[in-house]
């Protein structure tokens, strides 16, 4: 998220920057942060919207994120609701009922004040503040006071259902426009409505009755909770279903994950309290990266939204598997056919001028670039380049891994309110929104990697510094005690948030999925080269989860997400609201698809696992680029290597023709080279192989596959394939086996 909302408030937002001391100074192995803010960051605000018994590090970066950062909430879009907290309550709609795409983006119904309905309370018509008061892996719940009348709701992904607990008074729900009640009547616990043409059961507990006029209802005799839920139909049939299980609230959710034989087995399970003796589990929607991995029984039903098709199930779980795409760190020597050539790309970058630190983002981006360098290096045997391009990450990853007295950067902070590490320079509102930690972090943690590949020492030496980093983007641990678990991604939506504090009326958002991509990639490869399996495991499980997000929502590679009317093959950012063909910075087109596809690295080749989609989004912005196939300009070296992942040929005769071709500032042509002519040289990602190794990657052509693997153990690793290839790998570095 790259636009930085400036809100100054003083005396609010925290205290001011201090001159920092030895006190402030935190040692852990050789590396140091500071618990003081320094100057140049802007300050976190310092009230955190949570109930006082809700202890820990507080979860930012996620869909209802706004709700601790302001004193209601923006617009909220788990889906299939959406829903508002103000000072009356909560306003409760169906945005799927109102999707268009004739804009060239992809708009939902919008969330009002008054929604289809408000939920509130009979004792009191205003609460000063929402506060948030119990969170799980996709639900949350919310709580609202004012002297005796107290209301929770709890609510999150995929459910069709708000569940309520209530004292000091009833349960009122507001209605927009009188409702159509089309099942029950006044007086009875469950009604079927209809408003604003969606419909609704509304569930009160056995013995209650709804009793109202025109707009306002209220369930009397209340005790102590209820429930409202979507419904996809105004069947009774379907009433009833919701009914049996309309008092089972979910009280707790999360997943576990594990991988075999090349594929990631996730299980979402779903947690419910029984408060009335009728049916079992719950009732909740799958998103289409769900669903379309899933073995689990779905019903007919099904909900619309801005990511497309939301199929119902019934139960407290689901399953899915998902086939592991598989990554090197760095591609092999056969896809460099001029070795001259290529070390004239390698001298010309390491005879740069070292650069001066720079902010986390382009810091990253220089750290990627080297890591990059060292891997191509090595694989063309030039030993003095690559121990240059390593020396200089370390040298900069020590600087940055070490606070100093009187430093103000570049160095990290630990802000214990908000439970972060914040990098100084910041940019982009990564200190007083917390926005992009994983775009800019992952960088870090691939370079880390790099380093740690050679010298196992200095991995052991710096890693906890690294480890912070892990855990301040994705933390393994529910019980961390200074991150919050997973910060940054969204375990039900399937892909990570890139702002902090998600106050915008559209949601939270994600501009760069691959730059999300890219710090999964540095995890794992973290992961394996230090011998940590929770890194690396939580890595596999965030790479491949994300990568099926951004194949069904950036890209909808097979065409059944996006609206009829929607004339793009691909967005650059998505909304919890809304889809967007646009960027925070530019309206150019290479940019609103290049933000999802830099940084190029070896684990890009996953954008290349459905050809004739790449065919098809590449051809799309060559017919509507200024200078169509003329890739030098712009981001067209981008532009290029996405195309290659369906046929390289263009683009290495374009950089053969061009080969000091313009670039983006995070690519060079030494990689570009090696990309181009890898895919040249073995042919297409084959996405339809998996295997038990996750460090391979199969390319076909013209009916001939080629086998890659890369062996982090100074041992002999044999690595079978599911279409019955093996290969014995060699030890410490890459193995070519073609059939």
């Amino acid at each position: 998220m790259r636009m930085i909302v400036l809100i100054r408030l003083v005396g609010l937002l925290g205290v001011t920057p201090v001159g920092l001391n030895a006190d402030d100074f935190i040692k852990i192995g050789p590396g140091s942060y500071t618990s003081q803010r320094p100057e140049g960051c802007e300050p976190l605000p310092g009230e955190i919207y949570k109930v006082k018994s809700l202890k820990g590090a507080t979860p930012t970066n996620q869909w209802w994120s706004s709700v601790v950062w302001e004193k209601h909430s923006q617009n909220l879009f788990p889906h299939p609701l959406a829903m508002v907290c103000h000072e009356g309550g909560m306003a409760v709609t169906y945005p799927g009922a109102g999707i268009d795409g004739r804009s060239g983006n992809i708009m939902g119904g919008g969330v009002s004040k008054g929604g289809d309905f408000v939920i509130g309370h009979s004792a009191s018509a205003n609460f000063t503040e929402t506060r948030l008061a119990g969170y799980s892996a996709w639900m949350i719940t919310t709580e609202v006071q004012e002297g005796e009348a107290k209301m929770q709701l709890t609510f999150g992904h995929g459910s069709p259902f708000v569940y309520g607990k209530i004292s000091g008074g009833n349960p009122v729900i507001r209605f927009a426009h009188k409702p159509i009640i089309w099942f029950g009547e006044q007086g009875e616990s469950v009604l079927g409505i209809t408003v604003r043409g969606n419909h609704y059961g509304i569930f009160g507990a056995s013995g209650s009755k709804w009793l109202g006029e025109e707009t306002v209802y209220e369930n009397e005799g209340s005790k102590g909770y209820f429930s409202v839920a979507l419904l996809p139909d105004k069947d009774a049939t379907t009433l009833g279903a919701f009914a049996q299980c309309a008092h089972n609230h979910v009280v707790t959710t999360k997943v576990s994950s594990s991988h075999e034989k090349g594929i990631l087995s996730s299980i979402y399970e779903l947690e419910t309290k029984k408060l009335e003796a009728k049916g079992e589990g719950t009732i909740f929607a799958l998103y289409p990266h769900q669903w379309k991995y899933t073995s689990t029984p779905l019903t007919s039903m099904s909900y619309r939204s801005v990511r497309g098709a939301m199929k119902v199930a019934k139960g407290s779980s689901f399953e899915t598997a998902v086939p592991i795409q598989g990554l090197l760190p760095m591609f092999p020597k056969e896809g460099i056919p001029d070795l001259v050539r290529m070390k004239g790309y390698l001298t010309a970058e390491a005879a740069k001028k070292k650069t001066d630190f720079s902010d986390t983002y382009w810091e990253g981006k220089h750290l990627g670039k080297l890591a990059t360098l060292s891997g191509i290096a090595e694989v063309i045997g030039e030993e003095e380049l690559r121990t240059q391009f390593v020396a200089e990450i370390k040298s900069r990853l020590e600087n940055w891994f070490t606070a100093s007295p009187g430093e103000k950067a570049p160095l990290f902070y630990y802000d214990a309110n908000w439970g972060s590490l914040i990098g100084s320079k910041p940019s982009y509102g990564s200190d007083s929104q917390l926005n992009d930690h994983h775009f800019h972090y992952g960088y870090f943690l691939r370079a880390a990697a790099e380093v740690a590949r050679f010298d196992p020492a200095w991995a052991r030496k710096w890693g906890p510094m690294v480890n912070l980093l892990i855990r301040d983007i994705a933390s393994p641990k529910k019980e961390d005690a200074l991150f919050p678990y997973l910060r940054c991604f969204d375990i039900y939506a399937g892909h990570s948030w890139a702002s902090g504090h998600a106050k915008f009326g559209d949601g939270n958002n994600q501009e760069s999925s691959s730059e999300s991509m890219n710090a999964w990639y540095g995890m794992m490869l973290w992961g394996e080269a230090t011998g940590d399996d929770v890194a690396r495991d939580l890595g596999i499980y965030l790479y491949n989860t994300e990568r099926t997000a951004v194949e069904e929502y950036w890209f909808d590679v097979s065409g059944t997400n996006f609206p009829k009317d929607f004339p793009n093959v691909a967005l650059g950012m998505i909304w919890g609201g809304k889809g967007a063909f646009a960027t925070w910075f530019s309206g150019d087109i290479d940019c609103i698809h290049g933000i999802n596809w830099l940084p190029f690295t070896p684990a890009s080749i996953y954008m290349g696992r459905f050809p004739d989609y790449v065919k098809r989004n590449h051809d799309r912005i060559v017919e509507k680029r200024e200078k169509g196939a003329d890739y030098n300009n712009g981001w067209g070296d981008l532009v290029a290597m996405f195309g290659a992942l369906n046929d390289p040929a263009p683009a290495v005769k374009y950089l053969d023709t061009t080969p000091d071709c313009s670039l983006e500032g995070g690519n060079t042509h030494a990689f570009m080279y090696h990309w181009l002519n890898t895919l040249d040289h073995f042919g297409q990602n084959d996405a339809s192989i998996t295997a038990n190794h996750p460090y391979v990657n199969v390319f076909k052509k013209d009916g001939k596959k080629t086998y890659v693997v890369y062996n982090f153990e100074e041992r002999p690793l044999t690595v079978r394939f599911s279409d019955g290839g093996v290969v014995e790998s060699k030890t410490g570095g890459l193995t070519v086996k073609s059939d």
